[in-house]
């Protein structure tokens, strides 16, 4: 039963009424169904269609597109649930393991991809007792050597890759096979140095700092979550104490979630979509008792308001039904190059609530909004940043985190200043122009004219430090050695909901060109379907100044002041205006590349630019609009009302 997509079709997934459990069963059929032909004959491989290379070999790829979406079906599984392709996975673990057959997966070397999905393998053979029981003994040694052996022989990275470990362990034991409980015991015991305090793990050891959704939703809390379920009552202690830190960790991660059901795009692996609310429905799992003011009619909420959001973004399939690598969209620039065309099945981490019982009160509670419950702005020590819900969506400011390894786009996913759960961040689709660099809520800086650009990826300070008892992020860093920034973060107020300010003290050894970006906004105008034309007051909709293009960036007609500022008003409206005393930088909209942003693949990006001399020393207040609910006539409502500089942040700039 595939599924193929025409001109207008809709996908099956967004016609499920999100409602019940029985609903969100419907809604992994779906995920599941367009799956059925790209099964290998022996059902051990899922060949999803793509066809784009990844950094290990094609044969762990497909090994992939098999086993993520093993998740769905386990926790399907787990909660008495039923698929009509159960078979297909059982007569692929039979297949896959079987060094004999034409599909085994073959034997892993070390750090390889297969060791990855062996922690999916490993879940679904722990908690559905029917693919153990259909394997004959011949077969179960086959995955006892495959899934237990190879992997308890090899090296892995030093990250969030040791839990796949755990529970191909975790698999085995549970069904009475062979496996190592020295490898157990001593993965775990590792595992708990990566822990940094108040609910956060880092994923790595000390020295890194990275908490992106890997640290909750991904692997590490969900993980933990899933650990304490089936191993609880062999590891006691422990699993008490995974449970304890998430009650901690829940009252952080509660701010990356808004009220229309979307999450704040950030880091790495966000191809794996819906998977970044796993971590609600493992605390139904794991049966953690709800820290105050938390309720599991908040949990619900949370976790089906994202699944419909979901739902409305219709593009992220393929013709053939499949996930798509991307966001909202099909879109290779912002994955990594792990991401092959079975990677986005990890979202089905999404659909652990399934396994939670219906008498459970994450089912039977009435959904609830979270409302005004939480603080409007809180400070999260360990991740580094300042969440807001002000101004009609959530947001963070973010400081000081990197990624450890070279990634594509790692700047744009780790060092931008601002992150919003209504406006995704933009990765570069080349190495030259503005255009292609797509700074979003990022500084850029260029000496060879504007040609290439340099932004914040390591600082060599960051922290939350309090000016008035408020919470600022500071970051002191240097794109090139003679050029240092010192950048301050101030997040939005209730006199000001829809600004927060953003300012830099940057002291040039090089005379270099900057450009200070806002969100990036859809540059579609709702009439024409053509690019954004100059603001019309009738329609609510346009930009000032006007769009110039990619060829004739010198054109009057698109600067303006740096005071006055520019907008983009579309869906919902963004803009950036100098707040410093003095005259100097000019405004733009910058035409970024298709496809650099997440959600839309159209935007444009309000812009300050300027150029520093050399031996120069300026400071930059940049106040960043952002309003991206209510009619249209009020999307600019605040826009003539920006926030006044802090007289702190004078002082210290001087």
């Amino acid at each position: 039963m595939g599924v193929h997509l025409a001109y207008n079709d809709v996908h099956p997934f967004a016609k499920v009424n999100v409602t019940d459990k029985a609903s969100v069963q419907k809604l992994l059929e779906t995920v599941l169904d367009p799956l059925e032909p790209f099964f290998s004959p022996d059902k051990a491989r899922v060949k999803c269609p793509g066809g784009t290379a990844v950094r290990f070999d094609d044969v762990a790829a497909q090994i992939e597109g098999f086993a993520r979406p093993l998740w769905g079906l386990a926790f399907l599984l787990a909660g008495d649930g039923k698929y009509r392709g159960t078979d297909w996975w059982i007569d692929g673990y039979r297949a896959g393991t079987d060094p004999k057959s034409p599909e085994y997966w073959g034997y892993p070397r070390d750090n390889d991809q297969r060791m990855v999905e062996m922690c999916p393998l490993g879940y679904a053979l722990a908690v559905a007792p029917e693919i153990w029981d259909k394997l004959t003994t011949e077969e179960r040694g086959n995955v006892e050597a495959w899934l237990g052996n190879s992997i308890n022989e090899k090296t892995m990275p030093n990250t969030n890759w040791l839990w796949f470990r755990v529970f191909a362990n975790l698999g085995l034991k549970k069904n009475g096979g062979k496996f190592s409980k020295e490898r157990l015991e001593s993965d775990i015991k590792h595992l708990d140095t990566f822990y940094r305090g108040d609910g956060w793990s880092n994923d790595g050891p000390e020295g890194i700092h990275q908490m992106d959704y890997y640290s909750s939703s991904f692997a590490i809390q969900f993980l933990q979550l899933i650990y304490a379920k089936l191993n609880g009552d062999d590891d006691p202690e422990r699993a008490a104490e995974f449970k304890k830190r998430t009650q901690i960790g829940a009252l952080d991660l509660v701010h990356y979630y808004d009220e229309d059901g979307r999450a704040i795009p950030y880091g790495r692996s966000l191809s794996y979509r819906f998977a970044v609310v796993s971590f609600w429905g493992a605390m139904a799992y794991a049966d953690v008792e709800l820290p105050a003011p938390l309720t599991w009619g908040m949990v619900k909420g949370i976790v089906l308001r994202h699944l419909r959001w979901w739902q409305t973004q219709t593009s992220l399939w393929t013709a053939s039904g499949t996930l798509s690598l991307g966001y909202s969209y099909p879109n290779t620039f912002m994955t990594e190059n792990y991401n092959s065309p079975g990677s986005p099945y990890w979202a089905c981490l999404a659909f652990i609530c399934l396994a939670v019982p219906e008498s459970h009160p994450f089912w039977t509670s009435k959904e609830e909004p979270l409302g005004n419950t939480f603080p409007k702005v809180k400070a999260l020590k360990h991740p580094g940043h300042i969440t807001s819900y002000h101004g009609g969506h959530c947001m963070l400011l973010s400081s000081g985190q990197a990624c450890s390894y070279p990634m594509r786009a790692t700047h744009a996913k780790y060092g931008g200043f601002a992150y919003s759960s209504a406006y995704g961040y933009s990765v570069p689709t080349g190495l030259f122009s503005l255009e292609q660099y797509a700074l979003a809520s990022q500084l850029g800086l260029s000496d060879d004219g504007g040609e290439y650009w340099k932004t914040r990826r390591l600082c060599e300070y960051a922290a939350i430090e309090y000016r008035d008892e408020k919470p600022v992020l500071v970051s002191v860093w240097k794109p090139f050695p003679d050029v240092t920034i010192k950048t301050y973060l101030v997040p939005s107020t209730e006199d000001h909901p829809n600004w927060h300010i953003r300012a830099h003290k940057i002291e040039a050894g090089r005379e270099v060109m900057t450009a200070d970006g806002s969100f990036a906004i859809r540059n579609v105008d709702s009439q024409t379907g053509r690019s954004l034309e100059l603001y019309d007051a009738a329609r609510h909709e346009g930009t000032s100044p006007k769009i110039i293009g990619n060829y004739d960036v010198k054109t009057p007609a698109g600067w303006a002041d740096g005071r006055a500022g520019a907008f983009a008003a579309s869906a919902g409206a963004v803009g950036i205006k100098a707040l410093e005393g003095w005259e100097g930088r000019q405004a733009n909209l910058v035409n970024a590349d298709p496809n650099s942003n997440l959600v839309e693949a159209r935007t444009v990006i309000p812009t300050l630019q300027h150029t520093i001399k050399q031996g120069e020393t300026v400071a930059y207040i940049s106040g960043i609009y952002a309003k991206p609910t209510g009619p249209g006539e009020e999307f600019l409502d605040g826009w003539d009302k920006p926030p006044m500089v802090p007289g702190w942040l004078d002082s210290e700039l001087q």
